[in-house]
């Protein structure tokens, strides 16, 4: 009888690479909000993600269902018994414990493992350095990782940057949405005028509640935002002003796609109002030396703002005109909302031509293994 040739062997298939990500949380929770969702992601295109914070709990509101492929971990003093990460990222410049660096110099020494990638994730920004400074090496030369090079990885919005979170799913997840049934859950009807509040303490606010008139609904979200109108606002506060109880981040881009305008602050919610395709007025984190001021102007000359929301963004962040003060901000008519979306959609299609910034993050480590 003869003999069948032998079935070709199957390729064997690679373990998950395993991420390291090391997150401190500064303020406002947008440092935690964006390494969450990093991790999350990275998961669900097939990594192992052990994220390493030292205040994580936010997550009981934001991520309570946590993520498959992802373990949260209290700031290390020692590197766990399975050793470092294929990939550690120190996110927003925030150093890693000595006892990782020392790993990850003995990792690059060993002959049995290839070396970790290290990589710093900046901040986001618009402005021409982020470009210029994408994928630097940085050669460290003292501490115990002296001779190791750290990577610099930027998010940004252009394709010479590292681009923006975007899980795969999130097209369809938009598409999905039933935006009449989630008014309807918040009491709101279709036609109402619906704005979001998620502030620091904008100059223009009480110009902005004004100027919306009383049909307008606003929602609130907890913690600075709330505070500010109940500090501003009269007592009991106005009935088209609802305060929102801390929500998870998927809930979170659920009520960006219901509004028709929404005030976001930070990194982290500027990203889903983008995503999002609705008008909004982004509060930028304020610095001691007014830096924010360029970093806001790079972003409204990429995003091609027209005048009427660069005056709204000025107001917002309290940004001085050439008479010193602030300009007033401007009515938020059906027009000029209509004409703010259409900037924004414009920017979002352009956007999701990109690759993602996990995926370019993680062909960036296949490429530097």
């Amino acid at each position: 009888m003869p003999h069948l040739p032998a079935p070709p062997s199957a390729t064997p298939i690679p373990p998950p690479q395993v991420w390291d990500i090391f997150c401190q949380v500064i303020d406002n929770f947008g440092d935690i909000g964006v390494c969450w969702r990093l991790a999350a992601d990275l998961a669900r295109r097939g990594c192992q993600v052990r994220l390493w914070v030292d205040d994580g709990s936010a997550l009981a509101w934001m991520a309570p269902q946590g993520a498959p492929g992802v373990t949260v971990h209290p700031w290390p003093g020692a590197v766990p018994a399975s050793g470092i990460a294929d990939v550690v990222v120190e996110a927003f410049g925030c150093e890693i414990p000595p006892a990782f660096q020392q790993a990850l110099a003995a990792r690059a020494q060993s002959p049995a493992q290839r070396p970790s990638v290290w990589i710093n994730l900046e901040y986001l920004s618009a402005e021409d350095y982020v470009e210029r400074c994408h994928r630097l090496p940085s050669r460290l030369m003292s501490g115990p990782a002296s001779g190791l090079t750290r990577w610099f990885f930027y998010p940004g919005f252009s394709t010479g940057t590292g681009g923006l979170l975007r899980e795969a799913d999130l097209p369809q997840r938009q598409a999905e949405f039933d935006r009449s049934a989630w008014r309807a859950r918040h009491g709101l009807q279709d036609g109402d005028p619906v704005f979001s509040l998620f502030c620091y303490e904008p100059p223009a606010f009480l110009q902005a509640f004004a100027s919306a008139g009383t049909a307008t609904q606003w929602l609130v979200t907890p913690g600075r935002a709330a505070a500010l109108v109940q500090r501003q606002l009269p007592q009991p506060l106005p009935r088209q002003v609802q305060l929102l109880q801390p929500c998870s981040q998927p809930e979170f881009d659920d009520m960006l796609w219901s509004c028709d305008l929404n005030f976001v602050r930070g990194e982290d919610s500027l990203v889903r109002a983008l995503w999002a395709g609705q008008p909004f007025v982004w509060q930028i984190y304020p610095q001691d030396d007014n830096a924010h001021h360029a970093k806001l102007e790079a972003f409204l000359d990429w995003l091609h703002a027209p005048d009427s929301l660069r005056q709204a963004h000025a107001a917002w962040n309290g940004i001085p005109g050439a008479n010193g003060s602030p300009p007033a901000w401007p009515g938020t008519t059906a027009a000029v909302l209509s004409q703010w979306a259409q900037c924004v959609q414009a920017a979002r299609n352009s956007l999701q031509m990109q690759p993602s910034l996990a995926e370019q993050l993680m062909a960036f480590a296949d490429e530097k293994c």
